[in-house]
């Protein structure tokens, strides 16, 4: 790509978000703005990220340029961007029963670990990945609180209204760390 004052175009656009984002949670290059212009701030910006990486410094983005620079957004983003979320794919009609096991067990038991700490009526499960008496007892008096059927089993609608709650706790706690 070469800089023209009047070159508008998707990849540079692209470019200017990927520089836009480094500069973001690096710091050490200016911030540009996305407007598909290569002019001298897009210059600027890749002069400084091809400092910062020592690849020669020509404010031109060349093919090693665009490399780095897509390298280190797909870093950046995941340092800046909010996680995903993790999605239990629960397969119809499934329950999970005292004495079954699994994965979904031990994120059931670390929400429920945590909640209990905020709700006292909730009591603190074990945490072993299986449905045991301690856990079947901490999801009763969950889905007590929030009038679910109380049956100590994790079904979709049980671990739906879990990971909420959990969400919500969990997020009010990070941005009120006071409290």
């Amino acid at each position: 790509m070469k800089p023209d004052e009047s070159f508008v175009s998707q990849s540079v656009r692209s470019l200017q978000t990927m520089l836009r984002l480094i500069a973001k949670e690096g710091g050490y290059i200016p911030a540009v703005i996305p407007d598909g212009i290569y002019g001298p701030t897009t210059m600027s910006a890749v002069a400084a990220f091809q400092r910062y990486y020592n690849l020669p410094v020509s404010g031109i983005t060349d093919q090693a340029t665009w490399e780095k620079i897509a390298e280190i957004y797909d870093i950046a983003i995941v340092n800046i961007g909010k996680s995903e979320p993790i999605e239990i794919l629960f397969e119809p009609g499934q329950v999970f029963r005292l004495g079954d096991g699994g994965p979904y067990l031990y994120l059931t038991q670390s929400m429920l670990i945590w909640l209990s700490g905020n709700h006292l009526s909730i009591p603190e499960p074990n945490h072993t990945g299986i449905l045991d008496r301690e856990t079947a007892e901490a999801l009763r008096a969950f889905q007590r609180l929030n009038a679910l059927p109380e049956t100590g089993d994790l079904d979709r609608n049980t671990f739906k209204n879990l990971s909420k709650q959990f969400t919500l706790s969990a997020h009010h706690n990070t941005a009120n760390p006071d409290k």
